[in-house]
């Protein structure tokens, strides 16, 4: 007999500890890190990682912290704590090429960002693609979208979606920051918000 743990909850801790490796794998995968460059990166070496993600090695605080503060979530995440207490998502804006993306919901799966695109007098847009499908909504402001050779302006409550294999640039179509709604998947995200090579 368990003493100050019922059968089931006992079973479930047992359960929430072997889904922490695959949950590590998958978030690893989706940040696009090798072992060896999550290794550089957090202080702790390959193998023990690769135990980790297999299950042979249980996870410890001080391997979890380093792992949730590479992967920009919440350590009960990492283990797959019942949410709890406050729903609120707590913002953390990121500031990228001149743009600030503001996050709207949780880390895993569909992406949603408020984003904000100040006027860039004189530059020139730089049509990219990657891999995803994005959508946007417009708040505020004046949409350009360039999608390959079409250009198409957006004002607020209008909507577009698009497949990025196709070369596109967003931005203010006039001296003022457009405000946007923008949904990505996982490589969308990676594209616009990871940390890049220097």
């Amino acid at each position: 007999m368990l003493v100050g743990m019922s059968a089931a909850q006992h079973i479930r801790k047992k359960d929430g500890l072997a889904a922490v490796g695959p949950r590590l794998r998958d978030l690893r995968r989706r940040h696009g890190l090798t072992l060896a460059a999550l290794a550089e990166q957090t202080g702790i070496n390959e193998s023990t990682l690769s135990r980790l993600e297999g299950g042979s090695r249980k996870p410890t605080l001080e391997m979890l912290l380093p792992l949730a503060e590479v992967y920009a979530v919440p350590l009960d995440e990492l283990v797959g704590a019942p949410r709890t207490g406050d729903p609120r998502i707590h913002l953390k804006p990121v500031v990228r090429d001149g743009m600030t993306y503001v996050p709207l919901s949780r880390p895993g799966g569909v992406q949603a960002h408020k984003l904000l695109i100040p006027p860039r007098p004189g530059t020139e847009p730089q049509l990219s693609t990657h891999e995803g499908f994005e959508w946007v909504y417009v708040l505020a402001g004046r949409l350009r979208l360039l999608l390959g050779e079409e250009r198409v302006i957006l004002k607020p409550g209008e909507a577009a979606e698009f497949n990025t294999h196709v070369p596109h640039w967003l931005g203010p179509d006039d001296d003022r920051t457009v405000e946007l709604l923008i949904l990505f998947g996982t490589q969308g995200e990676r594209a616009h918000l990871k940390a890049r090579t220097t």
